[in-house]
């Protein structure tokens, strides 16, 4: 079945460029997302906690919350916590959040917890990069997964250490976002493209006239007003602004490790001609025991025999027409019939000769 090596890869027609709303293209400086992280308990689980002979930072945890609770834990206790894991709490705290607004946040195991599944966390602080705690979170685990286990025998349907607590903190302190300096806000492109930055000054000034300047080959600067109902409303309408953009270079990712090979549609191939053939490498171990000579007496030796054979395919030579379009790209690569792990040869050989008419990026 050779016929699918390279029906893994984008499959679609070199359609022209269509216009796409500025939203998908660009963002607005300072309007991002901000990561937040905490330590915590989880308790009440069935059981399957971590082990604490082996996870002493959940014991230590466990004491100084009791101790904070205003309860003394006699020293050298051996504490039991079967039902008790430390877990990591992270969240990702949105643009524009306020305090009071609920947030969604994933919890996972830290030690060696069997599973979370009907456990709850207990308040843990949400701290961000600067240290300061944004959000507190608390609540019932959801753990999309399902496990038992009976007479040395387990099964597992899916993940069981990581859980999900849905609106599970509450946002404490709020990040101040502003949009834009003074009279000028900041487009951001998602990708550094110059003629793209070109094409989105044209169709703003076009729109709304000449308030858009183009900084660089990713940073558009753009006039806005300052009353901050009439910036919003002005934002909102930049947001719906159809830009063209600029065609993408020819680009074809290839992941050493699976095989799996990615082309955009700007992929070409140039006329040529390809002879690929399979190395085929065979080593048969036959080992031994040599008796020694009963009359002069002795230990039995072991004797290894390896027999190594190469086996070269030969391959045709392949002559390629010229690929204009990603479907006869496509199609060029299934006839030389190569494996998913020679195609990686190929395109490289392909590129060296000047026959592949992209960037080849390996990850």
């Amino acid at each position: 079945m050779r016929r699918w090596i390279v029906a893994g890869l984008m499959c679609c027609l070199a359609l022209p460029a269509m216009a796409e709303p500025l939203k998908q293209l660009a963002s607005f400086a300072g309007v991002r997302n901000n990561q937040l992280a905490g330590y915590g308990l989880v308790v009440g689980l069935d059981g399957t906690g971590d082990q604490t002979t082996q996870t002493p930072f959940t014991v230590q945890s466990i004491i100084n919350m009791l101790t904070n609770m205003g309860i003394q834990v006699p020293a050298g206790g051996n504490l039991q916590l079967k039902n008790v894991a430390a877990v990591t709490v992270t969240a990702t705290l949105p643009p524009f959040a306020r305090p009071g607004q609920p947030i969604d946040v994933v919890v996972s195991s830290i030690g060696n917890a069997r599973s979370l599944r009907g456990g709850a966390l207990l308040m843990a602080p949400l701290k961000g990069a600067d240290g300061q705690i944004y959000a507190m979170a608390q609540g019932n685990l959801v753990v999309a997964g399902a496990g038992a286990a009976a007479a040395g025998t387990s099964v597992q349907v899916n993940q069981l250490a990581t859980g999900l607590i849905p609106g599970g903190a509450t946002v404490e302190r709020a990040v101040p976002t502003l949009l834009g300096n003074g009279e000028f806000v900041q487009l951001e492109l998602l990708q550094t493209d110059f003629s793209t930055a070109s094409r989105v000054v044209n169709a703003i000034n076009s729109q709304i006239g000449a308030v858009a300047t183009a900084l660089d080959g990713r940073v558009i600067q753009v006039r806005a007003p300052q009353d901050p109902n009439q910036r919003v409303a002005f934002l909102a309408r930049l947001e719906t602004i159809d830009v063209i953009p600029a065609p993408v270079n020819p680009k074809v990712i290839i992941n050493a490790r699976t095989g799996s090979v990615v082309m955009n549609q700007a992929v070409t191939v140039d006329a040529c001609a390809i002879a690929h053939g399979n190395l085929t490498v065979t080593i048969i171990a036959d080992n031994q025991v040599a008796q020694p000579n009963a009359v002069v007496g002795g230990r039995p030796k072991r004797v290894q025999n390896a027999e190594v054979d190469i086996e070269t395919g030969k391959g045709p030579i392949v002559k390629l027409p010229k690929a204009t379009s990603l479907n006869q790209v496509v199609r060029a690569l299934n006839s030389v019939g190569a494996t998913p792990q020679d195609l990686l040869a190929i395109l490289q050989a392909m590129k060296a000769a000047g026959a592949l008419n992209a960037v080849l990026e390996v990850i």
